[in-house]
């Protein structure tokens, strides 16, 4: 009984880290922001961005790494994209002075249907959200890249140690992706010069994954 009744209460909370929703999503919007920073921080040092980049950040979530391209680019523009309405109230919140100055953009939208012309970004990131991507996602954002843009890619798991296992179980339509899974399907997008890193953390019993590549 008391497993049960635990199911009923944690399986809603844990739907929301793929489409944050309603009060429950809201909540997780803001753990996820706290909670992901110090892998977004590594993660973010793997990109160099000149002053004026033109970035989007897709699965942008509550905005904070938003507004840490905003910094890094203070001559540049930033766009959110994210397909949780809660997420994108979050981050255009978090982003209001910055919108405000024409300097970035929230929009709401599917991942695998970018409403961007083709050769339109200098870079690209994705933290945390490749998990729930569709299949052949990579192809759109390849094909909104500029020549030479760059793409970043931001996992704080991939399936390489025992305990991520867990995580496809019991989060609908979650798919982790290998470092080998990840290269291989930029690959097919067309993209090259892939670079990987990983940072083992809690006494090597997770791991993170940084991939980098270029159009």
């Amino acid at each position: 009984m008391k497993r049960n009744l635990l199911q009923r209460i944690v399986h809603p909370i844990l739907q929301n880290c793929a489409k944050p929703e309603g009060t429950v999503g809201k909540l997780i919007v803001k753990m996820m922001n706290a909670s992901h920073e110090p892998l977004a921080k590594w993660g973010i040092t793997h990109l160099e961005l000149p002053p004026d980049a033109v970035v989007i950040d897709l699965g942008c979530g509550g905005g904070s790494n938003v507004s840490a391209m905003l910094e890094i680019c203070p001559n540049g523009r930033v766009t959110g994209f994210d397909y949780s309405t809660v997420s994108v109230k979050a981050s255009k919140r978090k982003n209001a002075d910055a919108i405000r100055n024409g300097r970035c953009e929230i929009i709401e939208g599917d991942v695998g249907k970018l409403p961007f012309e083709d050769n339109s970004f200098d870079a690209a990131t994705a933290f945390e959200t490749v998990y729930f991507w569709p299949e052949k996602s990579f192809h759109g954002v390849h094909r909104i890249l500029k020549p030479g843009g760059k793409f970043l890619i931001v996992c704080e798991a991939d399936g390489s140690c025992s305990g991520d296992k867990i995580w496809p179980k019991i989060i609908d339509g979650m798919k982790l992706r290998s470092k080998d899974n990840l290269i291989m399907e930029l690959q097919q997008a067309g993209f090259h010069d892939i670079q990987t890193d990983q940072k083992s953390i809690m006494g090597g019993s997770g791991r993170w994954l940084c991939v980098r590549a270029e159009k």
